[in-house]
């Protein structure tokens, strides 16, 4: 690796360590305007057995299916040249090795707005975070369930109640003792739904499980009930999720389906992507920190703790940076070779390219919806992400891209998909409710910063390119007609105000109606390039609101702070190089190393520097 790579997104964890062919299954776990406004960042499920769930749920979260693997998933996706990336920062001889063998040698930890670390170490409900009981002699939700109850409650939640539901009659039938069992089951058993039942003259309180067969008939979709918010409660339960092999917005549809929500009641600071370990804050509307916490007795690859209530929600962009752990394995190269790579990274920094996680891991690339989108090509926006495509992928989204491109009908390629929530589904269910003639109305059912994820994906392609064009043309110094910002301007440089900068002062703008360009010749490069792919530098803005680019700015050069490295020699590839926030907290021994090669490097990236 040349110390131009710039690490990877955030990360997902683990806690038992297999064989690297395995390890997919090792999760046992029940200003002016930068880049930050837009966002920042960047577990197989195991059987039906193991993870509790249905076939369609375990099949939500795996990596890969019917043989295809990560890598098979890659031979069709873009190269680092496809995105614009192609300078490197140094011209030093460098060293080589393998990035994210596992999703276990990637870990991001998020650095929130105060410029705090986001460590999961607490799982607890703090106690003045509990409901009020009220009276003092009212029953807790804890009295009202008879231990055979919970534990008839315990295996339906995980199901193991081949019956679909369990009923439990109400002996004291008054409201408030329905009210206390309906809270006592929704509280202590996420993912379970109750209704009150009538039979034979007596009133009996139905838990069934909402993403089970039998709830399929249940409305889902409809707001969820009133409970009772104490008006000096923070309105958001702020938490920290740490992920393991599974994306942002993957974790955050299961979490809206154990807790039967809409996805976007939750909000965040930044995407993490997939092939990591990750720990970042969450946002959710009113739901308790009990009821979170909950959801740790029947989650794989998640957990959540660290819970506060605050007034507001969280904002794409508002963390300051990321701190990264990244283990580079089977390193080639000399010690001194290493020494004077990671030095320059220290000392240097790195272009600061948006990585290929920004583009998709497919053979359509999300940058090419994106300029679909800002063109106003509807058409063009569903083919891209619809049509079938080279490289691995579900098998269930094979056969739905195939039917769509058979029939073109919504409803029989959604048929085609166990779990509805994914972005094809949330798109073929908005053109089954609103027709092909309302794309724009369909495309909304897909979550905001999905959608607009689209349109950052152009802009970054744009910013890589031409950030490329200005390092061959000027290399690693300030030139006259660069951008720097002051205060909350982006000023041009005079040749003479040039020589008082460096490198690392210099900005360069993603597209937008509210930014200024260079005044060299890589300025026009800009308009060049989006008058080639049919857009008009000059009216960014869209018919939709959403999609209009006001445009930002991002450093050439990123220096990292906190940098810090070492060669480690192993001879089990099989163990875990990482002492993780859930290690920790389940107060696992930290990783002995024998001998074997890698560099474990340190380091933590500011997005405001």
């Amino acid at each position: 690796m040349s110390d131009l790579e710039t690490p990877p997104p955030p990360v997902q964890t683990g806690e038992k360590r297999v064989c690297p062919e395995d390890e997919e299954q090792d999760f046992p776990l029940k200003k002016p305007r930068t880049e930050a406004e837009h966002d920042n960042g960047a577990a197989p499920s195991r059987d039906e057995e193991a993870s509790g769930l249905p076939e369609e749920e375990a099949n939500e979260g795996e990596e890969e299916e019917d043989g295809g693997t990560f890598a098979d998933m890659m031979k069709h996706g873009l190269t680092e040249t496809d995105v614009g990336i192609l300078k490197f920062v140094s011209d030093h001889e460098g060293f080589s090795g393998i990035l994210k063998e596992r999703y276990s040698d990637f870990v991001v930890h998020e650095i929130n707005k105060q410029g705090k670390t986001v460590h999961l170490d607490d799982i607890s409900v703090p106690a003045d975070t509990e409901e009020v009981q009220g009276e003092d002699h009212q029953p807790k939700e804890d009295d009202v369930l008879t231990e055979e109850q919970k534990q008839q409650l315990g295996d339906l939640q995980l199901y193991k109640n081949k019956e679909g539901n369990v009923s439990i009659q109400v002996m004291d039938d008054t409201k408030e003792k329905r009210t206390l069992i309906h809270k006592a089951i929704k509280t202590q058993f996420p993912g379970l739904e109750t209704k009150t039942e009538e039979k034979d003259g007596c009133k009996f309180i139905v838990a069934y499980h909402v993403a089970g067969k039998k709830a399929l008939a249940v409305k889902t979709s409809a707001a969820p009930r009133k409970h009772f918010w104490p008006k000096n409660r923070g309105s958001y339960c702020h938490f920290v999720l740490y992920k393991e092999n599974k994306d942002t917005m993957d974790a955050i549809n299961v979490l809206s389906k154990f807790l039967r929500l809409r996805p976007n009641m939750f909000s965040y600071m930044g995407t993490k992507d997939k092939r990591a370990i990750t720990v970042q804050e969450i946002a959710v509307l009113k739901i308790t920190a009990e009821r979170l916490a909950h959801l740790n007795k029947c989650l794989l690859n998640l957990k959540v703790g660290n819970f506060t209530y605050k007034n507001h929600p969280l904002k794409l962009g508002e963390l300051q940076g990321n701190h990264f752990t990244v283990i580079i394995r089977n390193i080639s190269g000399s010690e001194e070779q290493v020494h004077q790579a990671m030095t320059s990274l220290k000392q240097t920094g790195f272009i600061n390219y948006y990585g290929m996680q920004r583009f998709g891991t497919t053979a359509v690339p999300t940058q090419h919806v994106g300029r679909a989108i800002l063109r106003n090509n509807w058409n063009e926006v569903v083919d891209l992400i619809l049509k079938p495509r080279p490289g691995a992928e579900k098998e269930y989204l094979v056969r739905c891209r195939e039917e769509w491109a058979k029939t073109q009908d919504p409803e029989a390629a959604l048929k085609k998909l166990p779990n509805k929530r994914c972005l094809e589904g949330q798109l073929l269910r908005g053109l089954s409710m609103y027709g092909k003639k309302n794309i724009v109305t369909a495309f909304g059912l897909i979550p905001r910063n999905n959608r607009l994820m689209y349109i950052h994906s152009y802009q970054s392609f744009v910013w890589n390119t031409m950030v490329s064009r200005r390092i061959e043309a000027f290399g690693l110094k300030a030139v006259g007609g660069d951008l720097v910002l002051r205060g909350t301007t982006a000023h041009v440089l005079s040749a003479e105000e040039a020589e008082q900068h460096s490198i690392h002062d210099i900005v360069m703008p993603l597209p937008g109606f509210d930014v200024i360009y260079p005044t060299h010749h890589i300025g026009e490069g800009y308009r060049e390039l989006l008058s080639a792919d049919g857009l008009d530098i000059d009216n960014m803005r869209h018919k939709v609101k959403d999609y209009s680019l006001s445009g930002a700015y991002r450093r050439v050069i990123i220096r990292p702070t906190d940098v810090s490295w070492e060669v480690i020699h192993y001879d089990d590839p099989r163990i875990s190089l990482v002492h993780t926030d859930f290690e920790k907290l389940e107060k696992k021994p930290a990783p002995v190393f024998n001998t074997g090669t890698f560099i474990l490097g340190r380091l933590a990236l500011y997005e405001h520097l």
